[in-house]
């Protein structure tokens, strides 16, 4: 964390580097500022705390006093900014959300961009301050047309999800558009997002498939799992299975609850990769622990016919069940074939009538037979033991 404040307090050094040259005779900010930023980079909170406070405070003075050249104003802003992001993460000082939010205040209102995006996120967060999507989204603007990558992100996403501001899928395109050209790998996979769904510009699988991609090389594991999703159907890409398996691995490897599920998919159909049922289980089972409901279903169907584990209707049932409870159709279908059957060890029709009614509601033609057939000829219909409907 040290390392990267530094860099972004460097680099805004370097901005103002040559008006700053202009007032080096007139001001000692400079030195007290680079004192603070050597022991900040250091570790040496302390010191920094030391050199920048006094500097910091001196602001309000010199703002009231009316004594505010532009050299001591760039000076006490920097070192603002720097003292907010001291409080927020409890550097040097006790942690304090509301103290982090004063100085960032304080250096926003001087038109110091990181800190306009920093006060931005409190406000967003609702840390230090009452959540205010409307400020929030002031704030993001502010720093965004200063040319903040992060800010621009930001404000594409409140364009796009209507917070704080009236939704605006172009709007919310155009300032997607500026971060993504600038790296930002967030709002390269949102553009994707919206070159997939055809929101706020023409749909087109090409340019969804090239936002993916950046932002998967950057480590998006969305972006890696939906780029996985393109080569996988074949949108805006030859269909390439071994290229889908590729990138939902890099995706699953992170955590990513439906890459983990969509690999093993990939691993129990033989797509991609040699057929592993053991090892289809193994990602089923990630995801379904971390409650993905394709895979709680996937993972109850390796149960009951025995696929990768040792056949267990019992633990099929448990599966299925906490899958239909979130309203997957195939599992409340196969949950009513289960208490139609008796298979796991308990028998009852009128559980399999209810949730042979929901995935039929869901407009699954076999499950409306299943229920007709739950009530007529229930002997009938399994007499073949676990042959579907």
């Amino acid at each position: 964390m040290a390392s990267s404040i530094a860099a972004i307090l460097s680099t805004m050094k370097k901005l103002t580097l040559a008006l700053l040259l202009i007032f080096s005779c007139a001001t000692a900010w400079g030195a007290d500022f680079d004192k603070g930023v050597a022991a900040y980079t250091a570790g040496d909170f302390a010191t920094a705390l030391a050199e920048w406070k006094p500097l910091a405070e001196q602001g309000s003075t010199l703002k009231f006093l009316g004594w505010y050249r532009h050299s001591d104003k760039v000076g006490v802003a920097l070192a603002q900014y720097s003292l907010g992001i001291m409080y927020e993460n409890g550097e040097g000082v006790t942690e304090d959300d509301k103290e982090a939010v004063k100085w960032y205040r304080l250096a926003a209102e001087q038109g110091v961009a990181e800190a306009q995006y920093k006060l931005a996120l409190m406000y967003n967060g609702g840390k230090g301050v009452n959540k205010d999507d409307k400020k929030a989204f002031k704030w993001f603007r502010l720093s965004a047309e200063q040319g903040n990558s992060k800010a621009q992100s930001s404000v594409g996403f409140m364009y796009d999800s209507g917070l704080g501001v009236i939704e605006d899928n172009r709007r919310a395109v155009n300032w997607y558009l500026l971060a993504a050209e600038r790296g930002i790998a967030e709002a390269q996979y949102k553009l994707a997002l919206m070159y997939k769904r055809g929101e706020g510009v023409s749909e087109d699988w090409h340019q969804a498939v090239k936002w993916y991609r950046l932002a998967a090389e950057q480590g998006d594991n969305r972006a890696q799992n939906n780029l996985g999703f393109m080569y996988d159907k074949g949108l805006g890409v030859v269909e390439d299975d071994k290229e889908a398996v590729r990138w939902y691995r890099l995706a699953a490897e992170q955590g990513n609850i439906i890459a983990q599920s969509n690999l093993g998919f990939m691993y129990d159909s033989g797509l991609g990769v040699i057929e592993d049922d053991k090892e289809a289980v193994e990602w089923y089972r990630l995801a379904a622990n971390q409650g993905n409901a394709i895979a709680q279903t996937n993972l109850g169907i390796m149960y009951e016919f025995g696929k990768g584990v040792r056949e267990d209707d019992k633990k099929a049932v448990k599966w299925y069940r906490l899958a239909a409870e979130q309203g997957n159709a195939k599992a409340q279908s196969n949950l009513g074939f289960m208490y139609d059957g008796g298979f796991g060890g308990i028998e009852d029709h009128k559980k399999a009538a209810k949730w042979y009614r929901l995935a039929a509601q869901q407009g699954d033609a076999s499950d409306q037979y299943a229920l007709v057939s739950s009530y007529k000829d229930r002997e009938g219909a399994l007499e073949d033991g676990k042959n579907r409907f």
